[in-house]
């Protein structure tokens, strides 16, 4: 299977690693106000926000909406970006 999606940019990244990601980048509050679904507001926790993303489709739909933006923000600002300036003085 190689090269199944080569335009799908999600293609190959987890619900999990999505979560995981927006959790560390704005924390639990932030992405509650920012996505408001229970589960990212209250008690929140990768586990329960997983089991509701996975059965409710416009709530996942929004993840990776966010994940996208995010990475895409990240890309362009240069944050998280390989250490290669040691490469190109």
């Amino acid at each position: 299977m190689s090269q199944s999606q080569p335009n799908n940019p999600l293609h190959g990244i987890t619900l999990k690693a999505m979560v995981e990601y927006l959790v560390a980048e704005y924390g639990w509050e932030r992405l509650g106000e920012r996505i408001r679904i229970d589960s990212f507001r209250y008690d929140p926790s990768i586990n329960s926000s997983l089991k509701f993303l996975r059965k409710t489709d416009w709530a996942r739909a929004k993840v990776e909406k966010l994940y996208l933006y995010s990475i895409s923000y990240d890309q362009r600002h240069g944050k998280n970006k390989p250490d290669t300036d040691q490469e190109n003085p």
